[in-house]
């Protein structure tokens, strides 16, 4: 049956695929002319140690991704530990004692709150007396209306969006819905600062947040960017003025991005970017498999195969615990790396719940590799995500989708 089923969606698929690849050789297109335009040569992957001083290799790749992304700077560093680091050092950096922050998609990924300071950490905003507001989305949208409210009333310093899913089970948001909003929130006060989480959306779709008024952007290099390369890593673009404050806070006043050496980093970099759009593409046709498969199977997912897709994680619904983990079992055994490891659920650092997590991957925690999360509680979704090719996302996925059907065997023959 999962052989039909498989073979079924490829043919049905095509015209969606065709679609995907016609946005990859889009971003390939304007991911190769900035390469040409900063002229990259061998001699920019030696990198330096040290203070990292005239790092021309780095500061190439910074004038790279700020074409990419169409904006007036970049920082681009493997100093960053993740994506959650970046979105942390842009926060420290912008705000100041006694600013409001306000997050206009609902409340952040897990990891942030330590961070903001819904958890205790004498480290948090909070503790620095920086305070935060929460308007949640409506519909898988912005509410419009309360956010106008709220801008209107002033003493907002900067607004934060988070594009893709985390751990809800929502539609990510669309550049559409981006522009819209953001169009609003600057119609009202210019000088409000809109920060955007890019993570698991960028090269997606043909153009990024900076391009439709976002003043800052920020993703990690092990997810969509970093091409399945880059080993470590994360970025943050947008105006000047901004990504400047953010490299004397990764760093120090002064000195900011001046500093900081690339430790051979820049080729991996510079690789992982060249690769990028096809492992995009990859992890969306894997995903667009996945949804089609699992939809004719019963199962709930967001988004549906047919539906338009602003990030590369697909969530499933599964309704039981045992359900979630064979799944990810399933995925952990269609891995490159530790196939033969069986996940558990365990407590995370940056977490409060016990996560499941299969990545058998190159780079420990690469989401742009195939793997597969989730909170071990009701109602039980799995967030899948990655396949560096099309081709291992699907042995990947088949191995997933025979570890729940053998398991719905099992139950019937009980």
């Amino acid at each position: 049956m999962l052989e039909k089923l498989v073979l079924e969606g490829e043919k049905k698929l095509q015209p969606i695929f065709a679609q995907i690849d016609e946005v990859c050789f889009k971003n390939s297109q304007k991911i190769i002319e900035a390469f040409w335009a900063e002229k990259v040569s061998e001699s920019d992957f030696y990198g330096t140690t040290g203070y990292g001083l005239d790092d021309i290799g780095r500061e190439k790749i910074e004038k790279i991704y700020a074409r990419i992304f169409k904006c007036e700077s970049a920082l681009v560093r493997n100093q960053f530990i993740s994506g959650t680091h970046a979105i942390s050092t842009a926060l420290f950096a912008l705000l100041r004692p006694g600013d409001t922050f306000l997050s206009i998609s609902g409340k952040p990924y897990d990891t942030l709150d330590e961070i903001i300071g819904f958890k205790d950490n004498p480290s948090s905003l909070k503790s620095f007396n920086i305070k935060y507001e929460q308007i949640d989305l409506i519909n898988n949208d912005f509410d419009y209306e309360k956010i106008e409210q709220r801008i209107k009333q002033g003493g907002i310093k900067l607004v934060t969006i988070q594009r893709s899913k985390g751990y809800e089970y929502r539609e990510s948001l669309s550049i559409e819905a981006l522009d819209k909003v953001i169009t609003l929130i600057k119609k009202i006060d210019k000088n409000i600062i809109v920060m955007v989480d890019n993570c698991y959306c960028e090269l997606v779709s043909l153009k990024e947040p900076t391009e439709v008024g976002a003043d800052v952007c920020i993703g990690s290099l092990i997810k969509n960017l970093g091409g399945g390369i880059a080993s470590n890593g994360a970025y943050i673009v947008g105006c000047k003025k901004y990504i400047k404050l953010c490299g004397e806070r990764l760093n120090m006043p002064g000195e900011g991005m001046a500093v900081g050496p690339s430790l051979g980093a820049n080729k991996s970099i510079l690789l992982g970017l060249y690769l990028a759009p096809h492992a995009v593409a990859s992890a969306l046709k894997t995903g667009v498999l996945a949804s089609f498969i699992l939809e004719r199977l019963g199962y709930e997912v967001e988004p549906k195969y047919n539906a338009q897709r602003n990030d590369i994680v697909t969530a499933i619904k599964f309704g039981r615990a045992d359900k979630l983990i064979k799944f990810v079992e399933g995925v952990q055994k269609g891995s490159a790396i530790d196939a033969f490891v069986t996940p558990v659920a365990s407590p995370m650092p940056g977490y409060n719940r016990e996560i499941i997590m299969a990545s058998g991957s190159f780079t420990q925690g690469s989401s742009i590799e195939l793997s597969c999360d989730g909170p071990v509680v009701e109602p039980y979704i799995a967030y899948f995500q990655g396949g560096l090719t099309y081709e291992y996302g699907k042995i990947g996925l088949i191995k997933a989708l025979e570890n729940i059907i053998d398991e719905e065997n099992k139950d019937m023959v009980e």
